[in-house]
């Protein structure tokens, strides 16, 4: 297993895994199915801190992690939001934990303070494992998204990292 930067060749693998999870309605408010042009986007818009990782397994890649600016308000320059996407059928083989721990780590190196995850409330596989990793619950927001014809739910867990 090798986890590495993205780099524009990986785009395409990128926008598929996310695509699955777009199409699934259940870790992202994303609607819009996504392509390798998006992806170059994303990176295009990141400051020096954020990042965008992919993970491999046997030369393919099974996922990917962002570390990405919790807001463009200058006080909040020590927060970030993390978030790792798997396809699905490497889920459930500690492939995530390892990717999250990697993220914390660098979330350390460039020097953030405060990680951030929002997760489905109806996702409590994610809730769980990012507890496991440290992450703490903040709190619930309440019918904060329309996805799958429903109002959603979102958790938001919190990561201390000094």
């Amino acid at each position: 297993m090798t986890i590495r930067i993205a780099t524009s060749v990986d785009f395409p693998n990128i926008a598929a895994i996310y695509n699955e999870f777009i199409r699934l309605g259940s870790s992202t408010m994303e609607e819009k199915i996504h392509d390798e042009k998006d992806i170059a986007a994303w990176v295009e818009k990141f400051n020096a801190r954020e990042r965008l990782y992919v993970m491999e397994v046997a030369d393919e890649i099974i996922g990917w992690g962002i570390i990405k600016k919790y807001s463009d308000r200058e006080g909040y320059r020590f927060a970030a939001e993390t978030a790792v996407y798997l396809t699905s059928s490497q889920v459930g083989k500690g492939y995530g934990s390892r990717m999250k721990e990697y993220l914390i780590e660098q979330a350390r190196l460039l020097e953030y303070r405060h990680l951030i995850a929002k997760i489905f409330a109806k996702n409590e596989g994610s809730i769980r494992y990012n507890m496991k990793l440290g992450y703490t619950l903040v709190g619930t927001q309440k019918n904060i998204g329309f996805k799958n014809g429903a109002w959603q739910d979102v958790v938001i867990l919190q990561l201390l990292l000094y």
